[in-house]
């Protein structure tokens, strides 16, 4: 009898669970759809086949077996899409040989009147992503915001390397958007593309501008220019921007020095202001602000000891801390000094 009574309140108990998970179900109406959508296979097989020489002719077996891709919507269409192509347009096979051998190809045909819009926005998306790959960054990103994403075949590439690119320029508002815009569908684009357009999109917002960290990657892109060639009014203007910034940066500590200092000497009225007393060190690491007559007590010395040396358990002790706390090229110099004093040719 106790048993029934239980399975009838646990069936009634579960019915309630029901009802509520019903009733506070999210309204597919308040929830943002995505402003972008990606092509089914067909809508993109017949708008390729559309653009080739003879659209009319049998389909290569070469074409076929590249376009198999085309089905799994996260693959890499623009691969197969390209790849198809190639077989039966020699300008096309002529991007992709220039690009492997590191050079430059000549798209002006993509100019051209007669040139149809696919063949020539998907053309575009193939370059500037192995621009993307060549760290080419400043010049894929003109590319890639020319593009439209309504008519991309390809649309989870566009963005992921827009937002790719506008990351590695530090354009913060720009990337947070185009890779939110990315994310929208995280459960349709490839695996690899959101997993890293998530870590792109925490480490620029966490991101301060002018701060030491913003400065270092600057410099970065700075070398980034400079290793390929780049030489020019852009790579220019990058190093000038950097020069500004360790200015203010500098001036700013320097000022913030000076008030350290000044706010220290008038806090401790006179002589001795900061610190424990005489012989005592000051309770924190900063400029002192006292103005004592610089009197310094006198130590007691063993006879044969030097001022300034460590016993052995001491100084290892030391350098473990410094090799906690500070990078490593610290505790190489100070272990260097220390051998150079061993043997007597550092000055005491």
């Amino acid at each position: 009898m106790v048993a029934l009574v239980i399975r009838h309140a646990l069936i009634a108990w579960h019915a309630v669970v029901v009802a509520v998970a019903s009733a506070v179900t999210v309204d597919p109406m308040l929830e943002r759809p995505p402003t972008w959508s990606i092509p089914s296979e067909g809508e993109v097989r017949a708008r390729v086949e559309g653009c080739l020489p003879d659209p009319s002719a049998p389909m290569p077996p070469a074409v076929a077996e590249a376009w198999g891709a085309l089905a799994d919507a996260r693959g890499d269409r623009l691969k197969a899409v390209i790849t198809g192509v190639a077989v039966v347009d020699p300008r096309v096979a002529d991007v992709i040989d220039a690009a492997r051998h590191g050079r430059t190809p000549d798209l002006a045909w993509l100019d051209a009147a007669d040139t149809p819009e696919v063949l020539r926005d998907s053309v575009e998306l193939w370059w500037a992503r192995e621009l993307v790959r060549c760290d080419r960054y400043d010049e894929a990103l003109p590319l890639l915001r020319r593009l439209d994403l309504a008519r991309s075949i390809d649309p989870a590439t566009l963005l992921f390397c827009r937002g790719a690119c506008e990351h590695w320029l530090l354009e913060t508002d720009a990337s947070t958007a185009t890779l939110d815009q990315l994310l929208e569908r995280e459960r349709d684009i490839p695996v690899r593309y959101a997993r890293v357009a998530r870590l792109l999109r925490d480490d620029i917002a966490a991101l301060s501008d002018d701060s030491l960290d913003h400065i270092a990657r600057r410099m970065r892109d700075v070398t980034r220019r400079l290793g390929l060639g780049r030489t020019g009014t852009g790579t220019r203007e990058v190093q000038e921007g950097v020069v500004a910034s360790l200015d203010e940066l500098i001036d700013k500590l320097e000022k913030q020095s000076q008030q350290e200092e000044q706010g220290g000497g008038a806090a401790g009225g006179g002589a001795g202001s900061g610190q424990g007393g005489a012989g005592q060190p000051m309770d924190d690491s900063r400029v002192a602000g006292g103005r004592g007559a610089g009197d310094v007590v006198p130590r007691d010395l063993d006879p044969g000891e030097d001022w300034g040396d460590l016993p052995p358990h001491e100084r290892d002790r030391a350098l473990q801390q410094i090799g906690r706390e500070f990078p490593p090229h610290y505790r190489e110099a100070i272990e260097e000094y220390f051998k150079r004093l061993a043997a007597g040719a550092e000055d005491r």
